[in-house]
């Protein structure tokens, strides 16, 4: 931890004793990461639910001297909200946003105990390390010192823990926004995931890319129906024939490059701090330049176009009947502007005898890197890491922003995190051994109690 960090000095000069804002965050982070949170998805079961880690944070928000509301659509299914008082309580509050629910994980598949919350090789490892309990453990830890201390942040502060977010949002943010829109009466700025991860590019520069847009999305079930009949007949009217033919298709298919602001933008940070001369409308000279990125070239490359993904299949009971009906989930997603060509390509690639619906949509978002909020981003980055500079992204996924931003609210992703340049941080997303170092979660924590008081 840096000295300034421990010990601010007042205008007064003297040093202020405060509370050290990292001083909790891994024991908060490995306290959530204990709790099963799992989230397997609409018509997969309820899972566990979020009802035990919402309670867990609403102990701690108590603690704080605030007041959690819980809210609750189905049976723990559970989101925690609490409004923190600024030091100037007419400026316009701030929503500041995670969930605390997670993609299931296989124990079979990991190295350690998915929800054991070990400890090893300078990481915190476990579900929801990265996506996204990291980002809780850091609010919630900043909370528990300026609570200390008394030092609220400079403006009110709407905390939102929210369930479902890695099925859509509908049991979450969607459904506080349709049912209770009076708790965010005010804000017009959030941040949340996924920004503020350092990416290594020079040995003197790391650049942390802060979410400015992200993906639409569009979860689609392909229907295929044909006549069922013996498996040792000829069979010209095959479901499962006329499904695997359009799920080729679809698998197959080369999206047009559709490099939107916030894309360009990235891009000319890169080129400039890798000293190249970049041409943005050569998709092969996009994609050299983002090959030298390493391992999050994967997340940034999913950025330029719109994407389709087959998922899953479902066709048949029998090996010897040929079945009347198959299916094929595809995760879709389209760039801010892309949706009209999205849905029309696969439509034309699916053709007549294969029909569309969807499961899940929500929109694509984007907003203008630049305001107060964004500069307080910045100067909280840099006086933690003089070496790094902030930069805006399109985020390859979705979160809870596309809920928020339906009330006009100007959403980024900015969850800092300094990270080594060999950890494959992207691959951590919904991957096998989920892991997060435990330094970078402090300076997470250290980043965050700096914005605070300039957001």
């Amino acid at each position: 931890m840096s000295d300034d960090a421990q010990q601010p000095t007042s205008a007064s000069g003297a040093a202020d004793r405060r509370s050290a804002p990292d001083a909790d965050v891994v024991e908060i982070c490995r306290d959530l990461i204990r709790i099963d949170t799992c989230n397997y998805g609409n018509g997969q079961g309820d899972g566990p639910g979020e009802r035990d880690a919402a309670e867990y944070v609403a102990g701690l928000l108590s603690e704080a001297g605030l007041e959690p509301l819980m809210f609750e659509p189905e049976p723990r299914r559970t989101s925690v909200v609490a409004r923190w008082e600024g030091a100037d309580p007419n400026a316009e509050p701030l929503l500041v946003h995670g969930h605390l629910d997670v993609v299931p994980a296989i124990a079979a598949d990991w190295s350690v105990d998915p929800f054991a919350g070990e400890i090893k090789d300078g990481c915190l490892w476990g579900r929801g390390a990265v996506d996204m309990k990291d980002f809780d453990a850091m609010v919630l830890s900043v909370l528990k010192a300026r609570a200390r201390d008394g030092r609220p942040p400079r403006r009110p502060v709407v905390l939102a823990f929210t369930a479902d977010e890695e099925a859509g949002s509908r049991k979450g943010a969607h459904w506080l926004v349709e049912k209770h829109p009076e708790i965010l009466d005010g804000c017009t700025e959030a941040i949340g995931e996924v920004g503020g991860f350092s990416l290594t590019v020079r040995d003197d520069l790391r650049l942390y890319p802060v979410q400015t847009a992200e993906k639409g999305m569009a979860w689609m079930r392909m229907r295929a129906k044909g006549t069922a009949g013996h498996g040792s007949m000829r069979n010209d009217d095959n479901s499962v024939t006329e499904l695997a033919a359009a799920v080729a298709r679809i698998g197959a298919h080369k999206w047009p490059v559709r490099l939107t602001p916030s894309v360009r933008a990235f891009l000319a940070e890169v080129s400039d701090a890798l000293g190249v001369d970049l041409n943005a409308d050569d998709p092969s000279d996009v994609e050299a330049t983002l090959a030298r990125l390493g391992s999050v070239s994967r997340a940034i490359g999913a950025t330029l176009s719109n994407t389709a993904n087959p998922t899953m299949l479902d066709a048949g009971y029998k090996a010897n009947v040929i079945p009347g009906e198959a299916t094929a989930i595809i995760d879709g997603r389209f760039v801010p502007g892309g949706e009209e060509e999205f849905l029309a390509t696969i439509d034309g690639l699916i053709g007549d005898k294969v029909a569309r619906e969807i499961l899940n949509y929500d929109v694509a978002t984007e907003t203008e890197f630049a305001g107060a909020l964004v500069e307080a981003m910045k100067s909280s980055l840099v006086a933690e890491d003089p070496q790094g500079r902030a930069v805006p992204y399109l985020m390859f996924g979705g979160t809870d922003g596309k809920a928020w931003s339906r009330l006009g609210i100007q959403c980024f992703g900015f969850a800092p995190l300094r990270l080594p340049p060999d950890l494959d941080f992207v691959g951590m997303f919904h991957g096998i051994d989920e892991r997060v170092p435990t330094d970078a979660l402090e300076f997470g924590a250290r980043v965050m109690d700096r914005f605070l008081d300039q957001a």
